[in-house]
């Protein structure tokens, strides 16, 4: 296959672009280079920080993207709670989050009394007031969302626990699992491309096997897994389904594109 006759190639970021603040040069010359010849969208499941701050982030290393090309968890999110008309929510969430989704949709109120739902974003702000407080209104049956599932999110010193682990404290106080979980693997995440692009045309790259690579075999897309994050190649074996590439990283790909 020729990467080049993909036009939409929707990339992970930590461990795929970058790894935390360090750019992944061939990854990055990779995406430069092939800018204008085809649609690159940048996905992540980690709702602790703000799309502008991903952006101004990859402006950094000298990719000039912007709104119109990031995908996150918050996107189906906010679909799914206006569809179901849920407008008073229990947040358990930082500011970052709060600010995106309040900006995304004005008509929220925030608030524990006359909540309709619960929703579980990666909290780096996290109390044991918002703890108990979501807690006590899950043992009454509100529904429950989780921004995505990751079980840990990757840092310099180490994995940190993410959304999923959470997830597992909530399980053991209240018995209760989410109700919806958004975020990769939920192909629901690329739905605004499928108007735009035939799945044939797009590809996922990534660095995880439970999440990239679950999102690509789940939206029926092709994979490209890179070793510069998580997994590593010895992952692969005893696999059902594996990836239509597997690369040391993104700029590896430059081999496939003539």
């Amino acid at each position: 296959m020729k990467w080049s006759e993909k036009r939409c190639i929707v990339l992970d970021m930590d461990g795929t672009v970058y790894l935390g603040n360090t750019p992944i040069a061939g990854a990055v010359s990779f995406i430069v280079r092939h800018w204008s010849e085809c649609d690159f969208y940048f996905l992540t499941n980690n709702t602790s920080r703000s799309l502008n701050g991903y952006i101004q982030k990859l402006r950094g290393m000298g990719i000039y993207t912007d709104r119109s090309r990031m995908l996150s968890p918050i996107l189906p999110l906010v679909e799914y709670l206006r569809k179901s008309q849920l407008r008073t929510l229990y947040l358990v969430a930082n500011r970052d989050f709060t600010c995106e989704l309040t900006t995304a949709m004005p008509e929220l109120v925030l608030a524990e009394s006359g909540a309709e739902a619960v929703v579980l974003a990666y909290d780096t702000e996290l109390t044991y007031e918002k703890l108990a407080r979501s807690a006590l209104l899950l043992q009454k049956g509100l529904p429950f969302f989780a921004t995505h599932p990751d079980l840990v999110c990757p840092s310099p010193e180490g994995p940190l626990p993410d959304v999923g682990s959470m997830l597992s404290l909530y399980e053991t106080a209240t018995g209760r699992r989410p109700d919806r979980i958004f975020g990769k693997p939920d192909p629901l995440i690329l739905s605004p491309l499928f108007s735009r692009y035939t799945r044939e045309s797009m590809i996922m790259v990534g660095d995880r096997l439970s999440t990239d690579m679950q999102l690509a075999r789940n939206a029926g897309i092709d994979f490209a897994l890179v070793l510069s994050g998580e997994a590593k190649r010895e992952d692969l074996q005893g696999l059902s389904y594996t990836p239509t590439f597997v690369l040391a990283d993104l700029g590896c790909a430059e081999a496939y594109w003539v």
